[in-house]
């Protein structure tokens, strides 16, 4: 290699790494934050598991937990991987089955993409993977704004081994994402999936989605209870070079985390609690429970009553926003002066 050669791919290497800025435009790639603890996907349910910034979407008859796992590749400096449990096997796919895995992401922060112009950046999508099952595995990326997708299978050498991938993911020069706070792509990994997925031509290059040519040739990783899928150290990064994981720290992840899902103790497992002195004993109170980070938008929030002390405590819709929870506290007879507020609650604005 020339020396101008050797000058230009160490170029190439310190644009990708960005230094001083986020290279990883995903959140929570180490699998650090999992705030919901663990999580039952039943079968035919859709919904976000334990781990923060990842949906499931359980099409099939299986059965499965998502936990936090401390199994990881040895060495690599991890701590926690994604853990899909199968506890409910489905050996047979109905050919409209599917199962998945998928981080999705607002438009406006994928606009440094270019996609839709000549200027379409390529991107490298890379992690560490177990699987029970060896074979063909299917990655996704679908732009939701202009239904177009582009399919990448990698393979699993040997099963309940933990193996590294990279994937190259071509810019589409076709169709912008949109610039808001609203649902632009989904970054996907099939787990299984029917015919009805796997009967076309895997589509690896972008092109208008065909349900054909999704999943092809992905196997079963839903067909056992000894079934186990690992995920960690995911990370996706402009340029057309893997650079090593980016390690941020747990605070950070938790606060990307948060703008899409927060509740009353991330950290922890203690209620809310806290007093007010009360005026009459007929009197409705509102007031403002701040949220740790300004949510993506207004959020659905809950609140658990765990202490009554005669009165109702629920969460208000028309008095809330992206930054607060509104609350209203309605006296139910009690005589006392003071009331005690002991509740657990979630703001959730996921995508």
């Amino acid at each position: 290699m020339t020396k101008a050669a050797e000058l230009a791919k160490m170029g190439e290497v310190l644009t990708n790494s960005q230094i001083g800025g986020r290279r990883n435009i995903l959140i929570n790639g180490s699998a650090l934050v999992a705030q919901r603890g663990t999580t039952s996907i039943a079968a035919g349910t859709a919904g976000y598991g334990a781990l923060d910034r990842y949906r499931i979407n359980n099409g099939s008859t299986a059965v499965t937990n998502t936990l936090q796992s401390t199994t990881v590749p040895s060495g690599q400096g991890f701590s926690n991987s994604i853990h899909i449990d199968v506890t409910t096997a489905d050996t047979s796919l109905t050919s409209g089955v599917q199962y998945l895995l998928t981080q999705r992401f607002e438009g406006q922060d994928l606009q440094h993409l270019k996609k839709g112009t000549s200027s379409a950046e390529t991107t490298v999508l890379s992690f560490w993977v177990r699987s029970a099952k060896s074979g063909t595995h299917i990655v996704e990326l679908f732009d939701t704004d202009n239904s177009r997708t582009i399919n990448k299978a990698y393979t699993v050498s040997s099963a309940d081994t933990w193996e590294y991938k990279k994937i190259t993911i071509e810019g589409d020069t076709t169709g912008a994402f949109t610039n808001d706070n609203n649902l632009s792509l989904e970054v996907t990994w099939h787990l299984a999936a029917g015919s009805n997925f796997t009967s076309g031509t895997l589509q690896t290059s972008w092109g208008s989605r065909t349900d054909a040519n999704r999943a092809v040739g992905q196997v079963n990783v839903l067909d056992s209870t000894d079934n186990n899928f690992y995920l960690t150290g995911i990370q996706w990064e402009l340029g057309s070079q893997a650079t090593p994981f980016e390690h941020r720290s747990f605070g950070k992840e938790l606060a990307l985390c948060q703008r899409y899902f927060e509740h009353d103790d991330s950290e922890g497992s203690d209620n809310y609690r806290f007093s007010m002195n009360k005026g009459t004993t007929s009197a409705s109170y509102y007031f403002a429970l701040p949220y740790c980070v300004t949510k993506r938008a207004k959020p659905t929030a809950t609140v658990t009553q765990a202490y009554s002390d005669n009165f109702v405590l629920s969460a208000h819709s028309g008095s809330s926003g992206r930054g607060h929870m509104g609350l209203v506290s309605t006296a139910s007879g009690s005589t006392a002066t003071r009331a005690l507020f002991e509740f657990t609650w979630t703001a959730d604005a996921e995508l």
